[in-house]
């Protein structure tokens, strides 16, 4: 006969929290942590290999060391064969387990997607048990907080927001109450393309050994998903709690000195360049934000980095990370389903197979399908831009953003791709839609030279397809972006552009043809 316990604690493969409230108000020996692989939250998007390998091994370290601290576990693991699964869907797992183990109780810390939550709430409703869901006290600010700062403001701005939480927590705040160094943000600082500083730079990018659990993920990724996209050959983030915090120290002596100066800027041979690709890791909770901000604040103190590097660091996860989170939980889950602009096309065959002409798409989805990774300038200003100018349907966007990066969790994907990238939300999270010619990826990269295209041009057959789409999209949506003060020279650049009618009409033949090649996949 099964052992029976009224509280069922259920951990989420993004909840790899050793601190978290859940596990301490558990009863050891009497609560029952349940966690659970199952193919549903794999195939519901076509997920990236590394992104499979990344979870699935992440939760087995997570339940071995729930075990080693005698935590009482039941751990539904994947097979290579999908007819030993007893389900195929988590709700389903959850269920057969309530009746088996009479379970009278479930509790949860807050979900990180509104889709699972709703699942929640429905089995406790079947199965009649209270469901209790926990405060996640992983962020430096909750849901409710949030909302109540949100409440009655036309609009929401990022920069505000990050004021206020620097002054509530204290963070690179002199002792006058005023922000480190005399200023918020060192943005005019970080704002650096490579050019001929690269020939003096040492990368050190981090490397990982994988052990032997990692080794048995990837076989059974190999063997069952093997149709997923995606490498696993570059898979190299750790999938323990020692091992992120051994990334992250190694961030902050290698990465973060030079990161905030060069964090917009893209290089062909440096997929990472100084960026920390720590954003996993803080997304399944194997790091605390706070962990990261203290580091890199002290780094600071001890004259081992410069301002502007921890300034830019501390606002995406203190600001940025933080806002996302609370845009996602205030507008759900109507926000989802929002399209500004009416966007009505498939997203190009080439976001999952990389096959373009196009250098700048080229090297950023290389890295893309090798690491399920890309740092936020190839996400907004290559990846995002070309979505943006070429009208995908922003919820396609999102989904397979959900797809292939192995950071990826709804609450932080949905604000970034649907909002900021996309302004599907019409301007929630951003003030402007984020859209450029190829003027811009020529001058934070080496990409443009090494292309067939011509960044400069914007019709006829050598034009960059960037920048001929950035004029056909101003003049698309012009009614809609005239009245943005943020694009006020952009707008006045498409009058001196439609003023030559003859030239302006073959920019709109050229963004005609550009579109016929994307369906065509010979961009």
């Amino acid at each position: 006969m099964e052992d029976s316990s009224a509280t069922l604690r259920v951990i989420f493969g993004d909840q790899l929290d050793i601190d978290s409230v859940l596990l301490r108000e558990a009863d050891a020996k009497c609560d029952l942590i349940w966690m659970a692989e199952v193919e549903q939250e794999i195939t519901y998007v076509p997920s990236h290999k590394q992104r499979i390998a990344f979870f699935l091994s992440a939760m087995r370290h997570f339940r071995d060391e729930l075990i080693r601290r005698k935590y009482r576990v039941h751990y539904h693991e994947l097979s290579a064969q999908p007819s030993c699964d007893r389900a195929s869907d988590f709700a389903s797992l959850l269920k057969q387990d309530i009746q088996r183990y009479e379970i009278s109780r479930i509790v949860v810390v807050q979900p990180g997607d509104y889709r699972v939550a709703v699942m929640l709430e429905d089995v406790a409703d079947t199965c009649r048990v209270e469901l209790q869901i926990l405060e996640d006290t992983h962020f430096y600010q909750n849901i409710a907080e949030f909302v109540g700062y949100a409440r009655g403001k036309k609009s929401l701005l990022l920069e505000n927001y990050y004021r206020g939480m620097r002054r509530k927590h204290g963070i690179l705040m002199d002792r006058d109450g005023q922000p480190e160094g005399g200023s918020w943000n060192y943005d005019q600082d970080n704002r650096k393309s490579f050019g001929k500083d690269v020939r003096k730079l040492d990368f050190h990018p981090w490397k990982n050994t994988p052990d032997g659990t990692d080794e048995a993920v990837l076989r059974l990724v190999d063997e069952r998903f093997a149709r997923h996209p995606g490498s696993l050959s570059g898979f190299q983030l750790p999938t323990t709690r020692a091992g992120a915090r051994r990334m992250l120290r190694h961030f902050i002596q290698y990465g973060l000195p030079k990161f905030g100066t060069y964090e917009d800027a893209m290089l062909s041979a440096e997929p990472f360049t100084f960026h920390s690709r720590l954003s996993a890791l803080l997304n399944v909770k194997l790091l605390n934000p706070r962990e990261c901000v203290d580091a890199a604040v002290a780094a600071y103190h001890e004259k081992r980095a410069p301002l502007n590097s921890v300034e830019g660091f501390v606002r995406q996860i203190l600001g940025w990370r933080e806002f996302i989170r609370g845009i996602y939980w205030n507008f759900m889950p109507e926000y989802a389903d929002r399209n500004f602009f009416g966007c009505r096309e498939d997203l190009p065959e080439l976001y999952w197979t990389g096959r373009t002409q196009m250098n700048c798409l080229k090297h950023a989805m290389a890295a893309v399908l090798e690491y399920g990774y890309a740092h936020h300038i190839q996400r907004l200003m290559v990846l995002g831009l070309f979505a943006l100018l070429y009208g995908v349907r922003p919820r396609e966007f999102h989904d397979w953003h959900m797809a292939m990066y192995v950071d990826a969790v709804d609450w932080v994907s949905l604000p970034n791709t649907l909002g900021m990238s996309q302004y599907g939300d019409g301007g929630v999270v951003g003030t402007k839609p984020y859209c450029a010619s190829g003027n811009y990826i020529n001058k934070m990269s080496d990409y443009c030279g090494r292309c067939p295209y011509k960044y400069k041009e914007a019709s006829g057959e050598k034009a960059c397809p960037i920048t001929t789409l950035y004029w056909e999209f101003l003049h698309r949506h012009e009614r809609k972006l005239q009245s943005n003060m943020r694009l006020k020279f952009a707008m006045k650049g498409l009058e001196r552009k439609k003023a030559d009618a003859k030239e302006f009409e073959l920019i709109l033949k050229r963004a005609k043809d550009v579109r016929a090649l994307v369906k065509e996949a010979k961009l």
